[in-house]
């Protein structure tokens, strides 16, 4: 799963301190095991498929899903998520060994490979740019030099190629909403440049008054609701000021280098009718005011005032002129979603897609980050999935949808993946019915630390109330596990209906529904390992989805598209 506020980041990035496992075993070829099936008898002059006529005699779903299986996930996910494969950073060598890996799978489980001119017809490949920082960026303010990893940093893109002189402009905390807005009394920020105050008002009793319930609001977890706003306002550039009295920007700053450091990845063609995302800076408190022109204590007043009053107030501060050089480094390379192809009896022009990311964060500071939760337990899942629906087809009782198994590069880079996938589909988005997400679903978080089997389930009412409803039928009916909607409000904080690849679907107004067991302490962290595992829970979520998507691939009629709801 991408990962969701700054801060967060930073502990993944540069404070994970758990060991790296023993190499699993990994050069060997593996065979996928069949398993022995007893194949139940169709009637006479039945359909050879899970027909409405058929399925009322027997539940064929019955049979196929508990094929998916504790041993079978082991044995994919301890390949996938071992040492060898260098952590699937994408575009990297882990990476491609990852994206062969799974194509043998789906070509050796029967399904088509359905990307036409490709080298491997079940590989989508794309080209990406990744971007370096060069050495050399500077920061100038009143005559003074600021430095790199000490008083400034960024991520992203930039617009500084060269030393640039810029005219910032002051827009408050960057909030829009209902009721707030510090973009009102800026009029066209296209191509500006803008200084934002990193989180968000509070009131006398240190509260977020933006928030629910005394909750921080998205715009206080996240900055990059911040920079996602400014991207749709036009402006060029952000500049973050961080505004926290306790903080040690200039440790921060170092800790963060290693991070900093890694390539950033972007596509070599953006969509035509898209922004480019906003070049992203974080200043120190002493930058950020030399910046606006101004001292500590007016800040704080600013920030006080704002608090107290619940709405943007008229700011003080006249901002200066600024040169700031902040060049990357570029190169293109190539990356690869991977694509399984099984396609249905009568309703094979509709299409069911069930998907995950194979990629992952790679190696940072010389130890591999293996991902084995995410979205390792995703990704197999997906093969399982596949396994049993093939299976299905080759004993007669196949889906009467087609069904792509879908698994997307560039997740942790920014949805990259699936977002390519959506914009370049390899089959009609308007005949895709629904998109059933996995991603992080072998590990127990916190909040259900000696509690019963769950899963949150995000977003499925979102666009269909019918896709909601039968994943409620189908859980109460064969898996029966707690199933925890929590994040699905939309004034969810962690904003996780964003993070991962089912949002490309859902911005083409395909239903979705996204299966996740939540963070836990080693989320993005090098203790992410197969042992740590819970392969029984993997298990029944697994065929849980199974279950789901068996009867939406089944049913007589395509579901419903009418919800539109946040």
């Amino acid at each position: 799963m991408q990962k969701n506020t700054f801060y967060a980041l930073l502990l993944a990035a540069c404070c994970a301190t758990s060991a790296v496992a023993q190499d699993a075993p990994t050069k060997r070829k593996v065979k996928v095991k069949r398993k022995q099936r007893t194949e139940a008898p169709t009637k006479e002059g039945a359909e050879p498929s899970a027909s409405a006529t058929t399925a009322a005699a027997t539940d064929w779903a019955t049979t196929y899903g508990p094929t998916i299986t504790q041993a079978d996930l082991r044995q994919h996910l301890t390949i996938l998520a071992s040492d060898a494969y260098e952590g699937r950073e994408t575009g990297e060598k882990g990476q491609k060994m990852a994206a062969e890996y799974i194509s043998k799978q789906f070509k050796d489980l029967g399904l088509t490979g359905p990307v036409q001119g490709s080298d491997n017809p079940y590989l989508q490949h794309f080209t990406m740019v990744r971007s370096t920082w060069a050495d050399g960026a500077t920061l100038k303010v009143g005559g003074q030099t600021y430095k790199w990893l000490t008083d400034f940093y960024g991520f992203g893109a930039s617009p500084f190629q060269q030393e640039t002189a810029i005219q910032p402009v002051f827009a408050g905390y960057g909030i829009e909403q209902e009721g707030y807005s510090d973009y009102t009394s800026l009029g066209d920020v296209k191509g500006k440049d803008l200084i934002i105050l990193l989180g968000e008002p509070m009131n006398a009793q240190k509260q977020p008054v933006l928030g629910k319930d005394g909750a921080p609001s998205k715009w206080g977890t996240d900055y990059r609701a911040k920079a996602a706003l400014a991207t749709q306002k036009g402006a060029r550039s952000v500049f973050f000021i961080d505004t926290d009295p306790n903080g040690n920007f200039p440790k921060l700053a170092a800790r963060m280098g290693p991070y900093i450091s890694r390539p950033s990845i972007t596509f070599k063609e953006a969509p035509a009718a898209a922004n480019p995302r906003v070049a992203a800076f974080f200043v120190s408190p002493a930058v950020g005011g030399k910046m606006l022109g101004t001292t500590a204590a007016a800040l704080t007043q600013y920030q006080t005032s704002a608090g107290k009053a619940g709405k943007p107030v008229a700011s003080p501060f006249k901002p200066a002129k600024v040169s700031i050089n902040a060049a990357k480094k570029l190169e293109e390379f190539t990356t690869e979603n991977v694509l399984g192809y099984l396609e249905g009896t009568d309703k094979k022009d509709e299409l069911l897609v069930v998907s995950s990311h194979y990629d992952h964060v790679g190696i940072i500071d010389g130890e591999v980050y293996n991902g084995a939760d995410d979205d390792g337990s995703g990704t197999v899942s997906v093969i399982e999935m596949a396994q049993a629906f093939t299976q299905a087809k080759k004993d007669g009782h196949g889906p009467r949808r087609s069904i792509l198994f879908l698994t997307v590069t560039g997740e942790e880079k920014g949805l990259l993946g699936s977002e390519y996938y959506t914009d370049h589909p390899v089959f009609p988005l308007e005949q895709t019915i629904a998109d059933l997400n996995i991603d992080m679903v072998g590990r127990t978080d916190k909040e259900h630390e000696g509690k019963g089997d769950y899963v949150y389930v995000i977003g499925s009412d979102k666009l269909s109330s019918e896709l909601h409803a039968i994943n409620e039928a189908a859980n109460k009916k064969y898996t029966n596990i707690d199933m925890d909607y929590r994040f699905n409000d939309p004034e969810d904080p962690n904003r996780f209906y964003y993070r991962s690849d089912h949002y490309n679907f859902a911005k083409h107004k395909i239903p979705v529904a996204f299966y996740f067991n939540g963070v836990h302490d080693d989320y993005h962290g090098a203790g992410d390992e197969v042992e740590k595992i819970e392969f029984a829970k993997m298990e029944k979520r697994a065929q849980m989805v199974f279950y789901t998507a068996w009867e939406l691939a089944n049913r007589d009629k395509r579901i419903a598209v009418d919800s539109n709801k946040p």
